[in-house]
């Protein structure tokens, strides 16, 4: 027999990967990896300041001053750390608070220390520690966010020092916070951007899938009426023949329709979460199909599969059947076989009727006709299992179905 590979139309979409799904769960900000981040180097800065006030103090005008800042210092880096870590704090409120904070502690220097001291050294609180506020805008409002606070933060050291250091050789202070601002935010930026295109292209697959489902199941009922009203009317004739050529369009059209609709579809509860507990013996889901031109064979021990598979095992092999009914020719009789394979099911369809000429298949899909591709092929590749058609003109034709017994 000459084996055809069925025509597919569209991929079975990848399963999200457990540690995806697990980030998407603890953290459902695009830029909640930055913020993270962003708490580290808090702490590293928090550090560097530590040692700088201890290194520094003697030197200050109000040592004592000084600490008592320090304190309230340690108490906001411990505050927000925990709040932009967790997510309560990255609002605008909270960045702004931080900003007054910040600057506020950079404002202290004029007090715990001289004006010779402020000038030789950076701002009491470090440079570094108060570029944690620039960091925090930036992420939560983007690059120019970020310019904007870090003009603010660097404005503010060079208020303490009296005055603007054009030397930017020895004095870049303004500039590296201007910078870390603006790379910050396009960071955020981006992520956002590609945050939203990711979901996009989910809420797509998802449509597609259920689009793809819901064709099969208007294949398995509606297009196989309109065919069989169109195909009975015109053997009749007389008046039945426009009732027969309407039903034709009709049917011609909803294949279009379903081949070419590029509108999103929006999913159904029961299609996107199936209930994965129940469970089906398969071999009794099938034998539901023995007939007088129909045989079924099976093993004697019931064949256990999820619901959800039994079911699309079931609507695969009925579109099989009508197939065979339909173009099989008359007296055609069909024959089911179930297998246990253990880890997999294997259900084949053979008919003794006159076979496929090469080539069909692709020409019915140009024509917009996806039942095999979708209705069968479709079902049992949502699955995760392979579909294989042999024919050969007046040798009849079998399908095998092979399937994953857990679908999960």
């Amino acid at each position: 027999m000459t084996r055809q590979r069925p025509p597919v139309v569209g991929n079975p979409p990848d399963r999200e990967p457990a540690p995806d799904r697990l980030a998407r769960v603890v953290d459902n900000d695009p830029v909640g990896p930055l913020w993270r981040g962003a708490q580290i180097f808090r702490l590293l800065s928090y550090l560097y300041a530590l040692g700088f006030q201890i290194a520094v103090n003697p030197d200050l005008d109000r040592g004592g001053v000084a600490w008592v800042l320090f304190g309230l210092l340690s108490v906001w880096t411990l505050a927000s750390g925990i709040g932009y870590f967790v997510g309560f704090a990255r609002n605008l409120v909270w960045v702004g608070v931080e900003v007054v904070v910040v600057c506020a502690l950079m404002l202290s220097t004029s007090y715990v220390a001289d004006a010779e001291w402020a000038w030789n050294n950076q701002t009491w609180p470090t440079t570094l520690w108060a570029t944690n506020a620039v960091i925090s805008v930036a992420i939560l409002t983007g690059p120019v966010g970020g310019i904007v606070a870090g003009l603010i933060v660097g404005g503010t050291s060079t208020f303490v020092k009296g005055e603007l250091n054009l030397d930017f050789g020895r004095n870049a202070t303004i500039i590296v916070i201007v910078a870390t601002g603006m790379a910050v935010g396009l960071a955020a930026a981006n992520a956002r951007r590609v945050q939203e295109q990711l979901s996009r292209a989910a809420r797509i697959a998802a449509a597609a899938e259920e689009r793809e489902r819901l064709s099969r199941e208007v294949h398995d009922g509606v297009l196989q009426v309109l065919a069989l009203i169109a195909r009975r009317g015109r053997e009749i004739g007389g008046p039945t023949d426009e009732l027969a050529t309407l039903a034709a369009e009709q049917e011609r059209t909803l294949r279009r329709l379903i081949s070419d609709t590029d509108e999103p579809v929006p999913a159904s509860p029961d299609a996107l979460s199936p209930d994965p507990q129940r469970s089906v013996d398969l071999a009794a889901v099938l034998r539901a199909f023995a007939a007088d031109r129909i045989s079924v064979s099976a093993p004697a021990d019931a064949v256990m599969v999820p619901a959800h598979t039994g079911s699309e095992i079931r609507a695969a092999v009925g579109n099989a059947l009508d197939n065979v009914a339909n173009h099989a020719g008359p007296g055609a009789r069909a024959y089911i076989l179930v297998e246990d394979l253990g880890r997999d099911v294997v259900v084949s369809v053979r008919d003794d009727g006159i076979g496929i000429s090469d080539g069909r298949l692709a020409e019915a899909v140009t024509q917009g006709r996806v039942g095999v591709s979708k209705s069968i092929v479709g079902r049992i590749e949502s699955l995760g299992g392979t579909a294989q058609l042999d024919t050969e003109p007046g040798a009849g034709t079998e399908w095998e179905f092979t399937v994953p017994r857990d679908d999960s």
